[in-house]
């Protein structure tokens, strides 16, 4: 006979029990224990079972809902729990058959029903605990996005963010409280939105307006974007590079010889499932790869300062290696030796000794080599004249 799951993740809204469907106000009733943040404990009567406050930070919690295991149990979340909340932790942590979900009215249906926005073009973000940054490659004029925020103090810290990154023309739509009887909406301008009063749970309908620099969907952003010391893959050699890597959902690369660390950076932003970790020898840069990193958005990318192959010892297995820095045969006899047989390699050369090498390895293991030579228009006495790059050969592989 089916057993049924002990615990069940409940989605509840600001409105509280009258808002719940008969079927939760049942699971509600039959619990023994209820857990949950203050804020969603207050928002439900006492119904005699045992309450728990879920700690700060989240993952506390996990172990004391563990000891709870095989005991009626119900874990309040926001909304839909599954959009930005604690379903999906949960369920990375409990087998199939001990939990299940029912799920509320997102938050975002909520704000998008409010402003009139179509939800399938608009773009939602969670920043509960996740930085502003997280906004950088989407800023453009004309984006409509749905935010949720920490607490009130957040809304004037994105005011703040939006006119640093030259989008002043911004316009929020604040709501605190959705769905409840403490709920109000506002429409501010950056500048008043610095003044703060809003109170916590907001939510900020975002539309984007400024001269504030858009960067293009494609493959090799601006050089511009990238802080550097000059040891960057440049932006056409990064667009060539960046299509053979073929990023796919889901992967995970490693950025060898990271410099700039503008290749895991494009990396990451093609896809929110992709991760990367960049290895670079110098720690001035890797200092350098963790601020472009956190100053564009993709703080999913882990920075190891140390040399390769040494430092490789240890990292989760990549599905696609680049390395643009410290090519070496040791280093290819290892990636050779460790990495599975289905993981896809790219490597740039500059230099003769480095071209050599990867003639060697290609005719040995195959893949397919490329020779990229770019010139640019630059003065030349009193006319112009083609200023030749280095040329780079490219070696792309499965191995």
């Amino acid at each position: 006979m089916h057993k049924a799951p002990w615990l069940t993740v409940l989605g509840l809204g600001e409105d509280g029990l009258d808002g719940l469907p008969p079927a939760s106000r049942q699971i509600l009733e039959r619990a023994e224990i209820i857990m949950g943040p203050p804020r969603h404990l207050s928002l439900v009567p006492e119904t005699g079972a045992q309450r728990v406050e879920w700690p700060v930070p989240f993952a506390d919690g996990l172990p004391i809902l563990t000891e709870f295991r095989g005991r009626p149990t119900v874990v309040l979340a926001s909304g839909d729990p599954f959009w930005f909340g604690a379903g999906s932790v949960i369920a990375r942590n409990f087998e199939a058959g001990e939990w299940a979900a029912l799920p509320g009215q997102s938050t975002f249906s909520l704000a998008a029903a409010r402003l009139g926005w179509p939800l399938e073009s608009t773009l939602t973000f969670g920043l509960h605990a996740a930085p502003l940054t997280r906004l950088r490659p989407h800023l453009s004029p004309g984006l409509r996005a749905i935010l949720l925020l920490r607490n009130g103090a957040a809304v004037a810290e994105l005011a703040t963010y939006l006119t640093e990154t030259g989008f002043a023309d911004s316009a929020l739509h604040v709501m605190e409280a959705l769905g409840g009887p403490r709920e109000r909406s506002r429409s501010v301008s950056l500048t008043e939105a610095l003044l703060g009063g809003f109170d916590h749970p907001v939510c900020v309908g975002l539309e984007v307006a400024g001269e504030g620099r858009s960067f293009p969907k494609a493959s090799g952003k601006p050089d511009e974007i990238f802080e550097t010391d000059g040891q960057i893959t440049k932006r056409p050699v990064r667009a060539l590079t960046l299509s053979a890597l073929a990023p796919q959902r889901g992967e995970h690369l490693w950025d060898i010889g990271g410099g700039t660390g503008s290749i895991s950076i494009e990396w990451l932003m093609c896809d929110p499932t992709l991760t990367a970790t960049t290895i670079e020898p110098r720690a001035d840069r890797a200092e350098r790869i963790r601020r472009n990193a956190d100053a564009l958005g993709q703080d999913r990318l882990n920075v190891v300062h140390g040399t390769a192959p040494d430092a490789l010892d240890g990292l989760a297995l990549p599905d696609v290696v680049f390395i643009g820095g410290g090519l070496s045969y040791t280093l290819l006899e290892w990636l050779y030796d460790m990495l599975p047989t289905s993981t896809r390699l790219v490597a740039n050369a500059v230099t003769l000794e480095s071209e050599i090498l990867l003639a060697q390895w290609q005719e040995e293991i195959g893949g397919e080599l490329l020779r990229i030579e770019l010139a640019q228009a630059a003065p030349l006495g009193p006319r112009r004249g083609w200023k030749s790059a280095y040329p780079v050969v490219q070696w792309s592989v499965t191995l």
